[in-house]
């Protein structure tokens, strides 16, 4: 290309570096005129990873361009020795995706990306050279080998252009090539930073070419088998043949390398998955958040009053993407909900110790708390014409109008789910709103009324559930998720309220939106293994029409399938892209609800039992990829985990027996749930203790050892409280058997008195009554409650209520005395779930301390992701 010299700049007193082209150049007035531009272009790329430009401009008839001075070396230097740490390549990375996110923003693509054009200087810091300068090479007609560069014109249809082995299959057909052919050399890039072996290296050019547009590099485990199978697939995904199945953007790359790497690079800067395309340094200091708060606000702002002063027919040519942060002193408890209209959010948050919904207009920089929303307990959703919301609360379902006014009851919702929370609701312009309660979806009018079933678990196969509908266009058909435990599926369906006719669309983690037209082609959204992914459907002929497309590559999506993403009608996409592989962790929080520690790993994780003795924890670890669970013990002292159970089933509702050496659980291996027990060891044989022919989960194991409570879901009776004794014959026996749902029974400690919680009487409570059983019985909680546990002696009860730990002196004498419950703290800060049970806790013997399934270490619901016109990164 020419030659370089190390220069001054007597001006700004700097050293700089000038590339001088050759003088044959100034012969061709339109290789200069477009010389110039592209040099412009690339010095207003004011980015730390690419070389900064200073001036271009004309010398004794050759053109120059002036840059910043690099001390340093190539990264094909580094890659001559081999294959890089791989923290190193994943720093190196971040930092080239970073560039070229830059770059790609001002619709400059690299189109030569090879290591000769990334210099590494001496503090780490990755700069790409020479961005759109390949375009200017003059054709060559001499033999290239694989090793050097092709023949270069400037836009030539048919032209191969770039450095054979790290071109793009477009560009090796001579097509035009976009930003996601510097993706795909960026795959190569990587591959080669972590095998030490180029991905496509032949021994002539057209082998190399060849290998480019129809196989695939040898897998990277089989170079480095400390390669993960996340980091694989990035790379995988990169080198994609076709450049729709790539990243969708530099940025969204960039994202996915942070998410394997965490904050901090090699380098020592520190980074931060923002949703701008420059990943801004993050401080500790408390100016530093304000001002980042300010800069997102006020992009905001100016997005959407671009976005909603624009004529009806006008449509952004690009995806705007920018960040709502929570307000200053707020938690933010779940991802914003965006109304039909696009103009409003409301989320669920924590302000003072209260739990409430806040709304924020998108046009606005404050948000604000809805009055007469404070009770709410589960997922909001709204009515068609952006103007109401509807939520349960109080054993009710609610709806709520925006201008103003108290909440107005639609009708009651009393059930395990307590209406849609952890289940979801759907509202249509018919006036007809669907939610779920206790894994069925219901009717009622948004006037008022009683609900009428419309989907209900099949008598032969209860472990099936519905939940999340959600209405189309026609406000006749609605999707919903279809979960099936003892398959461990879940399955998005389609459904009409004419017929019983359903129909399976997909298989999906968690519930599905349609975001299109009424009556032509949309998209449905849903999070399919962490990513959230856009599958088009037509509305008018409820079918699928295509292969589905990523939207985000990292999806915050709980347990029970509550994916946290929402869409308007008029296309913009609210969506939470925290990481959702391991953002659990199991904490431990005083009475106040203070954070004491962490306990044991993260990850997904369930339904925590203390030991007797207080030194170890069992819990059920979820595995999201293959749908099964297992149950481990914790040593909290010593923070080291111990397996108890294997194999490719769910094992879920640890059990300890009362002097701690075996724990119970249930296991669906045989088709429905049994009860088995094993040493709390991990060795030695299973031992099967209830077999049944309906699901059965133990809760609890007398002082004395004789006996077992567990609840067995029966069609006919729903969930009832049985008996198993562990001597004589072992007949189990019913404790508590009625029409309604009863569950998570447990024994006092003197084993004479057993909790448990019902909804015999409307909303789920707690109860009390003696054991054996006798015609007396008591109500502890006043205002719903759930999941009771004893302190150790006995003269105190905790339950859930309404998102509150709530606790409750009693006298378990000859006649059982309660006081009045009282609220502990607010769970939501704490919480990393979003269902009813949140996971269950468990409690101290002396009862000052809890143990929950909390948020992970580093996570965090401070900063959401909104993309104004998120379809336009499909048809890319």
């Amino acid at each position: 290309m020419g030659e370089v010299y190390r220069a001054r700049d007597e001006k700004l007193n700097r050293d700089v570096a000038i590339k001088v082209l050759p003088a044959t150049l100034s012969q061709d007035a339109d290789r200069l005129r477009r010389f110039e531009q592209e040099a412009q272009a690339a010095g207003a790329l004011n980015h730390p990873n690419i070389l900064a430009v200073h001036d271009v401009g004309m010398h004794d008839g050759a053109p120059y361009i002036v840059s910043e001075l690099l001390e340093g070396e190539e990264l094909r230097e580094q890659l001559n020795d081999g294959s890089l740490p791989q923290r190193k390549a994943l720093d190196y990375a971040q930092q080239i995706a970073q560039g070229l996110a830059a770059a790609h923003e001002r619709g400059i693509t690299h189109r030569d990306l090879k290591p000769e054009n990334l210099f590494i200087t001496t503090d780490g810091r990755v700069k790409i050279l020479d961005f759109g300068l390949a375009k200017l090479r003059p054709q060559r007609s001499e033999t290239v080998s694989s090793e050097i560069d092709t023949r270069k014109q400037i836009t030539d249809p048919g032209t191969v252009m770039g450095t054979v082995g790290y071109m793009s299959p477009e560009q090796v057909r001579g097509h035009e090539a976009d930003h996601r052919s510097d993706i795909f050399s960026f795959g190569s890039i990587l591959y080669e930073m972590l095998s030490g072996q180029r991905a496509f290296r032949r021994d002539t050019m057209a082998e190399t070419m060849t290998a480019i547009l129809k196989e695939e590099p040898p897998e990277l485990s089989e170079t480095n088998a400390k390669i993960g199978l996340s980091l694989e697939k990035i790379v995988r995904r990169c080198l994609e043949k076709k450049p729709e199945r790539r990243f969708h953007s530099a940025h969204d790359l960039a994202f996915a390398i942070e998410s394997l790497s965490g904050t901090a690079t090699s380098s020592g800067r520190t980074v931060t998955a923002a949703t701008f395309p420059v990943l801004r340094p993050r401080t500790r200091e408390r100016i530093g958040w304000i001002a980042l708060t300010a800069m997102l606000l006020i992009a905001t702002v100016a997005v959407t009053i671009f976005y909603f002063r624009r004529s009806p027919i006008e449509s952004p040519t690009a995806a705007l993407r920018f960040a709502v942060a929570a307000p200053e002193n707020v938690t933010m408890l779940l991802a914003p909900i965006i109304s039909p209209d696009g103009r409003n959010l409301i989320f669920a948050a924590q302000a003072e110790g209260k739990t409430s919904f806040w709304l924020r207009t998108l046009g606005s920089l404050t948000a604000h708390p809805l009055t007469g929303t404070e009770d709410s307990s589960g997922t909001l959703f709204w009515s068609p014409d952006s103007r109401s919301i509807c939520f349960p609360a109080e054993g009710k379902l609610k709806k709520i109008d925006l201008s103003g006014g108290p909440p107005q009851t639609v009708c009651n919702v009393s059930g395990r789910a307590s209406g849609p929370r952890g289940g979801g609701g759907t509202w249509s312009r018919d006036g007809i709103i669907l939610f779920t309660r206790d894994g069925m979806i219901y009717r009622v009018s948004a006037a008022g009324g009683e609900p009428a079933l419309v989907l209900g678990t099949d008598q032969s196969n209860p472990e099936v559930t519905y939940r999340w509908p959600s209405f189309l266009p026609d406000g006749r058909h609605f999707l919903y998720l279809r979960t099936a435990s003892q398959q461990a599926t879940t399955e998005i369906y389609l459904a009409s309220l004419d017929n019983k006719d359903t129909t399976r669309l997909l298989a999906a983690d968690s519930q599905a939106i349609y975001a299109g037209s009424a009556t032509g082609s949309g998209h449905l959204l849903f999070a399919r293994a962490g990513a959230l992914l856009a599958q088009p459907f037509d509305a008018g002929n409820l079918k699928i029409t295509g292969e589905p497309f990523v939207v985000a590559d990292q999806v915050s999506v709980s347990p029970n399938g509550t994916g946290y993403f929402s869409a308007s009608d008029n296309g913009i996409l609210v969506y939470d892209p925290s990481s959702t592989s391991g953002n659990q962790q199991l904490i431990l929080v005083d009475r106040a609800g203070k954070l004491i520690g962490p306990l044991g790993a993260p990850g997904f994780l369930a339904w925590p039992a203390l030991s007797p003795d207080g030194k170890r924890v069992a819990v059920e670890r979820q595995d999201p990829q293959a749908r099964t669970s297992d149950i481990y013990a914790i040593d909290i002292e010593r923070g080291v985990s111990s397996r108890i159970t294997y194999g490719p089933v769910t094992n879920s509702w640890p059990t300890w027996s009362p002097d701690g050496t075996r724990i119970a659980w249930s296991s669906n291996r045989d088709g429905a749930f049994q009860i088995y027990q094993k040493l709390a060891s991990g060795v030695g044989n299973e031992e099967l203790l209830v077999k049944s022919d309906v699901h059965v989960f133990p809760h609890s194991w007398s002082v004395d050892g004789r006996f077992i409570l567990y609840t067995r879901h029966d069609p006919k009776t729903n969930n009832d409280v049985w008996v198993l004794p562990l001597e004589g014959d072992r007949q189990p026996y019913p404790f508590v058997q009625t029409p309604f749902y009863e569950a998570a029974a447990c024994f006092s400690p003197d084993g004479h008195w057993i909790a448990y919680q019902s909804n015999d009487q409307g909303p789920i409570n707690v109860f009390v009554q003696t054991f054996p059983a006798s015609s007396d019985k008591w109500q502890i909680s006043t205002n719903g409650g759930t999941i009771p546990h004893w302190r150790a002696d006995g003269k105190e009860l905790f339950y859930l209520s309404d998102g509150k730990l709530m606790a409750v002196e009693v006298n378990p004498g000859r006649s059982f005395e309660a006081g009045v419950p009282k609220a502990l703290f607010d769970l939501a800060p704490l919480r990393a779930r979003s269902d009813l049970d949140g996971g269950g806790f468990a409690v101290t013997a002396d009862g000052q301390r809890f143990i929950f399934v909390g948020r992970g270490q580093g996570t965090s619901n401070s900063q959401y992701t909104v993309i104004v016109n998120w379809t336009s990164e499909l048809k890319k």
